[in-house]
C-alpha cells in the first residue's frame, strides 16, 4: 500500500548523451549569459581553455583553482576573478570540487550556472553546497545553488581512470542508498534510487575490465544522474554526516571517504531499515547489502581503510564526538560508542558488521 508522501521535482534542465559538450554555447545563450567564467581544477585547466575557445565571444575567462571541500578562501579568489572579467554566469567543468565552487559563487552572486560533470559525483543535481572554513565543513541547502542546466557528455568520462570511476561511482551509490531510508523518502525517489544503484553496480566492474567501454560508461553516467537526483530530492543521514565530518576535519579525499564509510554506515542503520536493505541487496545482486558494497569496492580495487587515505588513528574519537553533535535525523538513534566502533572499523579497513543498539 502506498501511503502519503511529498515529492518535489527540482527545476534543472539536463542534456544527456555523447558529444553533448558541443551544445555548451547554445546552453549559455539559452540562460541569457553574455560573459561566462569557466571553472576548473588546476588539473583540468587545459580542458577548460578548450571549452572557452568553443564558447567564442561568450568566454570571459577561466578560474582553474577549484579544490575539494570548497574552501571559503578559494571562493573569495574566484569572486575576485568574476569581478575582474565582468562575468555574468559560470560554466563549471569537472567533478564535485568544481561543481561546488560554481554553487558557492551562485549562492553569493545569484549568477546562473551551466554544469558539465566529468565524474559521477552527482552534486550537480542538488541544491546542496558543502563549504569548509577553519577546518570545519558545513552544509547549506538552498535552491539558489542548484545549477540551471547540466550537460552530461559520456565522452568526457572515457578518460576518467578506472580507479577514480570506482570511487566516484560508489560515492554516487551512497546518495541513492541513503535516499531509500530518508525521513522524506517517497516511491518515486525510491524507484530512481534502486535503478541508480543497479546501473552503477553493473557498470563499474565492466569499466574496471575495459576502461573505454562506452556502453558501461553510458550506464554509469546514467546511474550517477539518477543518484544525484535522489540526493537533491530527499534528505540524507548518518553516512553523509560522517563523510562531511571526516572530509572537512582531516582533509580526506571526498569520493574515497564515501567509498570506505558507506558499507559501515549502512551496517549501522541496517536493523532499522530492512526494506531499504532488501532493495539495495537486489540492486547489487548480493545477499547482504553492506557486505555486498564492501565486496564491490574491494573488487574494484578501491582503498578500504581511512588510514590509507590520510586519517590519523588519533582522530577516531574526535570524529565520533563530531558525528553526534548538531542533531540530525537518522533512522537509528545516534549512539556515540557504536559510531566510534563504526569509524574504527572503517579506519582499519575491516569488513562491516551490524552493530546492535544499546539496550
Amino acid at each position: 500500500m502506498i501511503g502519503s508522501f511529498t515529492f518535489e521535482n527540482l527545476p534543472c534542465r539536463v542534456v544527456f548523451g555523447s558529444g553533448t559538450l558541443a551544445s555548451a554555447r547554445a546552453e549559455v545563450e539559452r540562460l541569457g549569459g553574455k560573459r561566462a567564467l569557466v571553472l576548473t581544477t588546476p588539473q583540468q585547466e587545459a580542458q577548460g581553455k578548450s571549452l572557452g575557445t568553443a564558447l567564442g565571444s561568450l568566454y570571459a575567462g577561466i578560474f582553474p583553482g577549484a579544490t575539494m571541500h570548497t574552501p571559503v578562501e578559494v571562493t573569495e579568489r574566484a569572486l575576485a576573478a568574476m569581478k575582474a572579467c565582468e562575468a555574468d554566469c559560470v560554466v563549471a567543468l569537472g567533478g564535485g570540487s568544481t561543481t561546488g565552487l560554481g554553487k558557492a559563487l551562485a549562492l553569493r552572486t545569484g549568477v546562473n550556472q551551466l554544469c558539465i560533470p566529468t565524474t559521477y559525483a552527482g552534486s550537480e543535481m542538488t541544491p546542496i553546497l558543502g563549504q569548509t572554513e577553519n577546518g570545519l565543513k558545513t552544509t547549506v541547502r538552498d535552491a539558489a545553488v542548484l545549477p540551471e542546466t547540466v550537460i552530461y557528455d559520456v565522452d568526457l568520462t572515457l578518460t576518467l581512470p578506472a580507479s577514480l570511476a570506482a570511487t566516484s561511482g560508489i560515492n554516487a551509490i551512497a546518495h541513492a542508498v541513503e535516499a531509500l531510508y530518508a525521513r522524506d523518502t517517497n516511491p518515486v525517489t525510491s524507484l530512481m534510487a534502486e535503478e541508480g544503484i543497479r546501473a552503477l553496480a553493473c557498470a563499474l566492474p565492466a569499466i574496471a575490465l575495459e576502461n573505454d567501454d562506452r556502453e558501461a560508461r553510458t550506464e554509469a553516467l546514467y546511474g550517477a544522474w539518477l543518484c544525484g537526483v535522489c540526493l537533491g530530492t530527499v534528505g540524507m543521514a548518518l553516512h553523509h554526516k560522517l563523510c562531511h565530518t571526516l572530509g572537512g576535519t582531516f582533509d580526506l579525499p571526498h569520493a574515497e571517504t564515501h567509498t570506505i564509510v558507506l558499507p559501515h554506515a549502512l551496517a549501522y542503520n541496517a536493523p532499522a531499515v530492512p526494506d531499504a536493505m532488501a532493495r539495495i541487496s537486489r540492486a547489487i545482486g548480493a545477499a547482504d547489502a553492506s557486505q555486498g558494497l564492501f565486496d564491490l569496492a574491494k573488487r574494484l580495487g578501491a582503498r578500504l581503510a581511512l588510514r590509507d587515505i590520510g586519517m590519523p588513528e588519533s582522530g577516531i574519537d574526535k570524529a565520533a564526538d563530531l558525528a553526534v553533535t548538531n542533531a540530525y535525523w537518522n533512522p537509528r538513534p545516534l549512539e556515540r560508542g557504536a559510531i566510534r566502533d563504526l569509524i574504527a572499523r572503517a579506519w582499519a579497513g575491516e569488513p562491516p558488521v551490524a552493530i546492535k543498539a544499546a539496550a
